[in-house]
């Protein structure tokens, strides 16, 4: 394995009966990065990282992470990962302390390297105050950064997130990731996946995902100015009659809702630009704005999922 790989993974697959949940993947994270593994439910963002956890056993292919093969030395291997599942799973009846005590105890964390660690994760993921308050009557954002400390108990080489912040508020998932990026500074590996796109653009390098393959792996800035279409933003009234109208001009192949916008994709902004204002108008349309901008990582993500890059 290259040493300046924290995963490092070839041929992974994994299939359920007969369905194939991950289609013989390969990833290469880099140390003291935040990897994000993107995609919709169902893409095999969960089943790719309890492979890579240990926790399911492979279909096919091999991985070795934090320098550890993750079937020959798979227990060796648990002991330098943190894994935080989708669902909390933390006991809802112990206080703050006593989670974090309890997983301390589970990872064998001696008394004297929990009575500094153990004060350090409470503050740094902002629970201090909140020490002695039972689990289960935690928001669920500060859930999410319990769990996330109580992973942390051990410090963990490579830390697998699971979706860590699906249904948690913007303020909380601002603050969550806040919270990881102090993790780069202290040399962890973060690998995370999100069904978020807004969340693609913090990570490093986000590799797409749909049906159990990868259809790329870069920087989310690459990623964008390599997309060959150009998008073009649209704010319009009504907006599902604009969308119809707009997927009908030339050379458009995709028009997305982004809240009260459309990002139309067009090979021929040209002359997509001349017909889209003419064309709405025409049909009883507002038009309020055409502009072109650049791509987002959904923009990127939804075309090379229609076209099945």
């Amino acid at each position: 394995m290259d040493a300046s790989l924290a995963i490092e993974a070839t041929g992974l697959r994994r299939v359920f009966g007969e369905r194939i949940a991950v289609d013989g993947i390969d990833l290469r994270v880099p140390r003291g990065q935040i990897y994000g593994l993107i995609g919709p439910d169902g893409a095999g963002k969960t089943t790719t990282i309890r492979m890579l956890c240990g926790v399911i056993e492979l279909s096919g292919g091999g991985a070795r992470v934090a320098g550890l093969d993750i079937v020959r030395e798979r227990e060796a291997m648990k002991e330098r990962i943190g894994y935080m599942s989708q669902r909390f799973s933390l006991y809802p009846d112990l206080t703050v302390i006593e989670n974090l005590r309890f997983f301390a105890d589970l990872f064998a964390v001696t008394r004297q390297q929990r009575a500094a660690l153990i004060p350090y994760l409470l503050e740094f993921s902002g629970l201090t105050d909140f020490q002695q308050r039972l689990a289960g009557l935690l928001s669920g954002g500060m859930k999410q950064k319990l769990a996330l400390a109580c992973t942390l108990i051990h410090r963990p080489e490579v830390l697998f997130l699971d979706e860590p912040t699906t249904g948690v508020d913007p303020v909380a998932r601002r603050e969550f990731w806040r919270i990881l990026y102090g993790l780069l500074k202290q040399g962890v590996t973060v690998f995370v996946s999100t069904p978020y796109m807004d969340e693609a653009a913090r990570c490093q390098t986000i590799a797409f995902m749909s049906e159990g393959r990868i259809l790329a792996a870069a920087d989310p800035r690459e990623l964008q100015r390599g997309l060959p279409e150009t998008v073009i933003e649209l704010a319009a009234r009504p907006l599902e009659l604009a969308r119809t109208l707009a997927r009908a001009m030339p050379g458009v192949s995709s028009v997305q809702a982004f809240g009260t916008l459309l990002h139309v994709l067009t090979a021929d902004p040209q002359a997509t630009e001349a017909a889209l204002g003419p064309g709405l108008r025409a049909a009883g349309v507002e038009v309020l704005s055409i502009a072109r901008t650049l791509p987002s990582v959904e923009d990127v993500f939804i075309a090379m999922t229609e076209k099945k890059v």
